[in-house]
């Protein structure tokens, strides 16, 4: 191979270890990488675990595999892992956002490291104790003492949307709060809370479980209250809106003639309904690549920054102005 690619063993070595940055031009790496396709090499991973220690592996924690949001970090993760032959095993966690049990005899010899998403770091001490690695996704950024983050700016995500229907008119707005106790969501309520603050805006809490059918009759609920009706519900999570577009037409109100409504995530399902969501994109698949770069950044010895990662709002057709406002 080292003939192959014009280079000493040894840049071979350092390149097929994964050792070669600072130590071998990105052009060398590169011409070593192109020969051992070209060779068809193949590394012999149960070598490589005895002589150094490792079993390239990561657990990538989650509360639940029902969310695309996850489905995309892992297949970010996933991506990032390929590239440095390392694998990652998706555990969703039996009790949620709850504590995590170790899913193997002993996680801390079985992996590297481990990444989790949506997670508190207290939840994981079952499976990592105190020895392995942990990188942190859309999580507490202080909620474990040297764990590196990979955040989203939830907190601007909804500021985006709190401008954008202000900036329609809006003034009487909904918050169908998601009803779990994490960090994430936590982030969404303030960020909206901080939009409106100086607007004279009325804002009123409501929370539902995850679910269309729980969004649903929470918005239902909500919306027969006395008193003047929101003109605006902002949701944490595109499952959530989608609950408020079925309250709104049991109710016999038009969205977003009568309703504006906006969630968040940018799911499938945001442009699968009529009208098509308005809605904060998350990105997915950056969140997991970077996490897993965090992780064996790590595992090389280094100590990463803490990332935050922008998100964008993206208008559709299920916000306008509040009645009797023009566009």
């Amino acid at each position: 191979m080292a003939r192959a690619a014009g280079v000493s063993q040894a840049a071979v070595s350092l390149v097929l270890g994964d050792k070669w940055r600072g130590r071998v031009a990105e052009t060398t790496a590169e011409r070593v990488r192109t020969a051992a396709r070209d060779l068809g090499y193949r590394p012999n991973l149960a070598a490589r675990t005895l002589r150094l220690g490792r079993t390239r592996t990561a657990l990538l924690v989650v509360p639940a595999l029902t969310s695309e949001f996850f489905a995309g970090v892992y297949a970010g993760a996933a991506r990032v892992a390929a590239e440095h032959d390392f694998g990652v095993i998706l555990y969703p966690s039996p009790i949620g956002t709850g504590p995590a049990p170790d899913p193997f005899a002993s996680a801390r010899t079985a992996l590297d490291g481990v990444i989790a998403s949506s997670m508190s770091a207290g939840t994981l001490t079952a499976i990592r104790g105190d020895e392995l690695p942990l990188v942190m996704l859309d999580s507490d950024p202080g909620g474990g003492p040297g764990a590196t983050t990979v955040n989203l700016d939830m907190a601007d995500g909804l500021r985006q949307v709190a401008r954008h229907l202000l900036a329609l008119g809006h003034r009487d707005f909904l918050h169908l709060a998601a009803d779990i106790d994490s960090w994430t969501f936590h982030q969404r309520a303030d960020g909206l809370a901080d939009a409106l603050g100086g607007s004279r805006a009325a804002l009123r809490t409501i929370a539902a479980p995850l679910r269309v059918d729980a969004a649903r009759d929470a918005a239902t609920a909500a919306l027969r209250l006395p008193g003047r009706r929101p003109t605006a519900v902002v949701c944490d999570d595109d499952v959530l809106a989608v609950g408020v577009l079925k309250a709104a037409r049991a109710l016999g109100l038009r969205v977003p003639g009568d309703l504006s409504v906006a969630g968040v995530d940018d799911l499938t399902l945001a442009t699968a309904v009529e009208p098509e969501l308005t809605t904060v994109r998350l990105p997915a698949e950056d969140v997991g690549a970077h996490g897993m770069r965090a992780l064996l950044a790590v595992l090389d010895g280094h100590r990463p920054p803490s990332t935050t990662l922008p998100v964008e709002l993206v208008v559709r057709a299920s916000t306008a102005p509040p009645p009797g406002r023009s566009g």
